[in-house]
């Protein structure tokens, strides 16, 4: 194994940029999740990482192995560069059992008898399938047929992983227990995973690192509490969880650095948006960050005066709909609020700040 990296990477049908000026570097043994809104790129890079589609320009390499230079026009077929490929829809061949299609990689690689046996009876124990051996695909659960693709693909030892949104058949308790049997499996093996969702449940509990895509581009690349807690883009805040945006009003007080909305109230800021006094700024904030309370005449800054005007009731937790002034924020606690006047409390060390 060794790591991957991508340089430049562009993939253009057409008018059209699929990929633009993609750079990533997958570290070996890392789990990396290309996240982001159907049409952003990220199964489109994964491709390309295959072999199954050829960039327009830039450059993948694992290691010491080019899989794509544009600038010498190198391209290694897929069948050359020992990776596996995980589909969403499984592509298990119907007609053959469960050991055989394992099997089938293993024959096309020239392994002998008894290793495929040893490789195949390995592979089926690690994914907890071995009871299912002789069975046909038109036999199993979609979660069972899952693990079998899965088994097939590690069966021959790949240099790296590719999965393309490959629990997006599962029903959602299903989809739960896979990933933390994925992610307990990617660990045991040490296998180099890149991963492809639209799903930041999944995004979030998997990786080691999550490089969000919008518009073919990486619009940030960190850790699963680096994207959630400080989202580089508006887009991000948006996209991964949700996120509460006002329009505000910077101005320096005594209290520090305040944003002031069209009704006047002031939100307490982080304390690096004291440079940006008299300038106009959009600023994120969780519904989860939020709190509220009964409202209060004497309140402090950053606590804002709203009307609650939609409970949503999500079992554990409610979702509150509260207007301040001109604006309506969502807020999400698991505190029961009587009455519709409340106070909003905004924590101003976890207010994002962006240009507008």
């Amino acid at each position: 194994m060794a790591d991957l990296k991508i340089s430049n990477l562009v993939k253009a049908f057409g008018a059209v940029t699929a990929v633009d000026n993609v750079s990533l570097t997958v570290n070996e043994g890392e789990f990396v999740t290309l996240l982001g809104p159907s049409g952003c790129g990220k199964s489109t890079t994964l491709a390309a990482i295959a072999g199954l589609d050829r960039p327009t320009s830039g450059r993948i390499s694992l290691g010491d192995k080019v899989l794509f230079d544009g600038a010498t026009n190198a391209f290694l077929p897929p069948e050359r560069r020992n990776i596996g490929l995980v589909f969403q829809s499984y592509a298990l061949w119907p007609h053959m059992s469960v050991a055989e299609n394992l099997a089938f990689p293993l024959k096309l690689r020239r392994i002998d008898r008894a290793e495929r046996s040893r490789r195949i009876e390995e592979a089926l124990d690690l994914v907890e399938m071995t009871a299912f051996a002789d069975r046909y695909p038109f036999e199993l659960s979609g979660g069972q047929q899952q693990r079998v693709a899965l088994a097939r693909t590690i069966v021959y030892r790949p240099s790296i992983l590719l999965l393309d949104e490959p629990l997006s058949n599962l029903d959602a308790k299903l989809r739960e227990r896979a990933r933390i049997w994925l992610h307990d499996l990617q660990r045991k093996l040490g296998v180099t995973a890149i991963y492809v969702t639209h799903d930041q449940a999944e995004a979030l509990s998997l990786s080691d690192r999550i490089a969000v895509m919008s518009g073919g581009r990486v619009v940030q690349l960190g850790t699963p509490k680096e994207v959630f807690e400080t989202p580089a883009t508006p887009f991000v805040a948006d996209f991964i969880g949700s996120s509460n945006f006002l329009t505000v009003q910077v101005e320096n007080r005594d209290g520090g650095p305040a944003g002031v909305l069209g009704d006047g109230q002031a939100i307490a800021l982080p304390e690096t948006a004291a440079a940006l006094a008299g300038e106009s700024r959009r600023i994120a904030i969780r519904p989860e960050w939020l709190r509220l309370r009964p409202f209060e005449d004497a309140r402090p800054a950053s606590v804002l005066r709203g009307r609650i005007t939609g409970r949503d009731y999500l079992g554990v937790r409610t979702l509150y709909t509260v207007q301040v002034g001109q604006d309506s924020l969502r807020v999400e606690t698991d505190e029961a609020i009587s009455g519709e006047e409340v106070s909003v409390y905004l924590p101003a060390a976890q207010t994002i700040v962006y240009n507008i």
